[in-house]
């Protein structure tokens, strides 16, 4: 690369990745050929439209690149219809919102506070300012239980257009047949959503459930994650597939079409066909026998740390995890706060972030959780006993955040062991 100052950049990145271990749950570690594919020419294509009805010429190699994404997703989820074209997670909810809703109807989905995501009502979104968000907590933040009474109730009084069943600090797997028997009590419009970016790749493994099992219409994700693909966004559909530039009648039959409307032209332009080639890629990985048995790994593995923490004195909220990812309550456990904690950790090549607890009465900048899982250093090759390490890395460099020398001998630990797991692309 000529440009030395981001050639330099790229290669500080490299290494960082390679000499510390990635904890943060939402991030994961791609394949070289995800990696070529991200790169390849195919970044140099405008392609707005779908295949075989794009608004510009020279869609040659587009059109069935995008075909063979869209059947390799369909295959993996069970799904009538996938949209590859959403930039990120959060466009493809909006894009739900967007093909489903009017200004001032009403969704259901979890509290920000007791693990749901940004993009399901938090007071900070355009879409909070734009539809009315009624929000379900867990009943007992001990045992991650949801409160399917309360959300019964608040599903019959605001009659949502919306139910969203979906997180990104869950420990836990929801019942989505409860939810499902909630949305038919509320009413033929009402639409079963299912938010998947954290546990896409299990559910394409068969290791978590598949909403799709229970009656959802649509289940959106990320790409990235525990799928393990390039940063994107994706959302799968139940229902009749016709050509989206005829607006169709609003019926739920009738959600995939609504929802390739919403997408393009209703809330993006181009996709980016340099990464629906990564998707592809990714979505053929996740395909091969050898990503069922990584899925199954990363719970293992996510279940043996969770132990290994509890055992050096960590709360971890819901006692634990049927994920991949773990929360822990690092003020109620050490007095600390989570931005303390997840800079001890960084300076030892831990990563992971610092996270909201259930009611957490601390500000949302030093809170008092941290958030980790096992997604990236199951695919560096980590296993069962490689978790009480890293658990006492943790608990360790807590102990001793204030104590330079220490937290230089762990760091020289961490980038010894790390070392001997190379990264995807340096295979």
């Amino acid at each position: 690369m000529k440009d030395t100052a981001v050639a330099k950049l790229i290669r500080q990145e490299t290494e960082r990745e390679r000499r510390g271990l990635e904890l943060i749950p939402s991030e994961n570690y791609v394949s070289k050929d995800v990696l070529e594919a991200v790169g390849s020419i195919f970044t140099n294509k405008y392609s707005e439209g779908y295949p075989g009805r794009r608004y510009y010429g020279g869609q040659d190699n587009t059109d069935p690149l995008e075909e063979l994404a869209i059947e390799r997703a369909k295959k993996l989820f069970g799904a009538d219809h996938a949209n590859v074209q959403p930039h990120s997670g959060a466009p493809a909810n909006e894009a739900v919102y967007y093909a489903w809703l009017e200004t001032g109807d009403t969704v259901l989905a979890m509290d920000l506070g007791h693990g749901g995501h940004l993009t399901h009502g938090a007071p900070v979104t355009r879409s909070a300012h734009q539809y009315n968000f009624i929000r379900y907590k867990m009943k007992d933040p001990t045992t991650g239980e949801i409160d399917y009474d309360e959300l019964r109730a608040l599903a019959l009084k605001h009659k949502p257009k919306i139910i969203l069943a979906g997180f990104s600090a869950y420990p836990r797997e929801l019942e989505y047949a409860k939810f499902a028997d909630i949305a038919r009590e509320v009413g033929p419009e009402c639409l079963l959503m299912a938010d998947m970016a954290h546990i896409a790749g299990l559910i394409a493994a068969g290791v978590a459930k598949n909403p799709f099992d229970y009656g959802f219409h649509v289940i959106t994700t990320t790409t990235h994650k525990t799928l393990r693909g390039p940063r994107g966004g994706l959302i799968l559909s139940k229902g009749t597939v016709s050509n989206p530039l005829k607006a169709p009648e609003h019926t739920l039959e009738n959600i995939p079409t609504l929802i390739d409307r919403a997408v393009f032209p209703g809330t993006q332009g181009g996709p980016h066909m340099h990464i629906v080639a990564g998707k592809a890629v990714a979505f053929g990985e996740a395909l091969e026998p050898a990503f069922k048995e990584y899925a199954r790994q990363i719970v293992k593995n996510a279940a043996r740390l969770a132990d290994e923490l509890k055992k050096r004195g960590f709360t971890l909220v819901t006692g634990g995890t049927s994920n991949h990812l773990i929360l822990a309550d690092v003020y109620g456990s050490f007095g600390i706060d989570g931005k303390v904690a997840e800079e001890a950790l960084d300076e030892i090549g831990l990563t992971l972030n610092k996270n909201a607890i259930p009611d957490d009465p601390l500000p949302p900048f030093k809170p008092s959780g941290i958030r980790l899982g096992t997604p990236a250093v199951t695919t560096r090759g980590l296993k069962e006993d490689d978790m009480a390490r890293i658990a006492e890395w943790m608990k360790q460099a807590i102990d001793a955040r204030d104590d330079k020398s220490v937290l230089a001998t762990l760091r020289k630990e961490v980038e010894t062991f790390a070392l001997q797991f190379p990264l995807p692309s340096d295979q």
